[in-house]
């Protein structure tokens, strides 16, 4: 980004012993901005949460969803007020069994795709083996900043790790049977 044509913009506001710069000199002018710099700014950090109730069933998917947003985090970068706009772009749910994948979706409830329980989405997962498994989901961002005269993208993109949530899993037997528990209590399963 061509930050020296915006210069005259800061130039008041960068302590200088001349007002002018001399022939052949360059004024002072703001820093090129990285990607990296933008970190300090906090990204919402995202959370997960597993369909049901962070729990399921091995063998049966359970399905991911995570909350994110664009937002705006305001402050000083190189002594300049600016604003930071952060955008979801990409969302790695990591299962905790050593599986994860990568997908533009922050997934969406059973509920709200019209779907029943244990239906296979884009963000579900089926575990082999019941257990108790750390899942957590990293959110990529892209970012612009807005230092008082409109947005301008910054390359690149942080990678923000969220915190972990625990997944139950069980296992689950089913039977057929002739008889309900009420009729028969020694039957399987009762």
């Amino acid at each position: 980004m061509d930050w020296d044509s915006y210069r005259g913009c800061w130039q008041n506001s960068i302590p200088s012993e001349d007002a002018e710069p001399e022939e052949g000199e360059e004024s002072p002018g703001l820093p090129p901005i990285t990607i990296t710099d933008l970190a300090s700014f906090s990204p919402a950090k995202g959370t997960i949460l597993g369909e049901p109730d962070n729990l399921g069933v091995a063998g049966l998917p359970t399905n991911f969803v995570t909350e994110a947003e664009t937002h705006v985090r305001s402050g000083e970068l190189f002594g300049f007020p600016i604003d930071v706009r952060f955008t979801p772009v990409s969302y790695t749910f990591h299962y905790g069994d050593g599986e994860s994948d990568t997908t533009s979706s922050p997934g969406s409830s059973w509920e709200s795709l019209g779907q029943a329980q244990f239906t296979p989405t884009d963000t579900s997962h089926t575990y082999t083996d019941r257990g108790t498994y750390d899942a957590r989901v990293d959110i990529a961002y892209t970012a612009e900043i807005d230092l008082g005269v409109g947005w301008f993208p910054i390359d690149g993109r942080l990678d923000i790790p969220g915190p972990t949530q625990q997944i139950r899993i069980f296992e689950a037997h089913t039977a057929l049977v002739a008889h309900t528990c009420a009729e028969l209590p020694s039957a399987p399963g009762c």
